[in-house]
């Protein structure tokens, strides 16, 4: 999962960054209202985490012109502004969820991954594709029963495309996914890691398919 985080309190930022990493989830962080109005139209995420009080541009308008552009992301407000009229509004103006501050991290965690299971119409916590499943709470693949042993990064990579399974992810989505901003990766290291994964599903009932000009998708045999 890949979320963007706009939070202008850059302990909670940073903080935030390094927990939910952790946690498997690919954070780019934002500390304007401006900046995050631009990379929701520029890059691809799985959700957005919003502040209400951004500088810049406020959190308001960066939900009401992301509506307007009839982008479906989940978005989760979260913000120090715990009234019931500032959640309904919230809600009314196209949010998906509300999380006051101070907050529990699980919680949050837990919020992020029903928002884009309800958003991708899964229900279920794990996320399968054939014989393959991935429990999110062990952090671990199972392939056919066994534990799939995997490198953070094989792992980090077949997660994303596990979580879009049936659909292509081109090599600039998954690097996206994968990798943090501030790490200078080529694309042609995806080309490797699926070559990795690809031994390792062999025969199995799942497999990595290329499809020329769009990328690479997770399919069951």
């Amino acid at each position: 999962m890949r979320i963007l985080l706009a939070e202008d309190e850059h302990t909670l930022g940073t903080w935030l960054c390094k927990a939910l990493e952790y946690a498997g989830i690919q954070v780019e962080w934002v500390d304007d209202g401006r900046l995050a109005d631009r990379a929701l139209q520029q890059r691809d995420h799985d959700a957005l985490v919003l502040d209400l009080g951004l500088p810049g541009m406020d959190g308001h308008t960066v939900l009401q012109r992301l509506r307007e552009r009839d982008q479906r992301l989940p978005a989760l407000i979260l913000t120090a502004r715990d009234s019931l009229n500032e959640r309904v509004a919230s809600l009314n103006a196209g949010a998906d969820d509300f999380l006051a501050k101070p907050f529990a991290l699980a919680e949050l965690e837990a919020r992020l991954h029903a928002l884009v299971r309800r958003a991708r119409g899964v229900e279920h916590p794990r996320l399968a594709c054939g014989p393959l499943v991935y429990d999110g709470a062990r952090r671990q693949f199972v392939l056919n029963g066994e534990t799939l042993a995997l490198s953070p990064r094989e792992l980090a990579v077949l997660r994303v495309l596990v979580q879009r399974s049936g659909e292509p992810l081109s090599k600039q989505q998954i690097l996206e996914r994968v990798f943090s901003d501030d790490e200078e990766v080529h694309p042609e290291a995806v080309e490797v890691f699926v070559y990795r994964l690809r031994k390792r599903l062999d025969g199995s009932g799942v497999r990595i398919v290329t499809l020329r000009g769009l990328g690479y998708v997770l399919e069951a045999d």
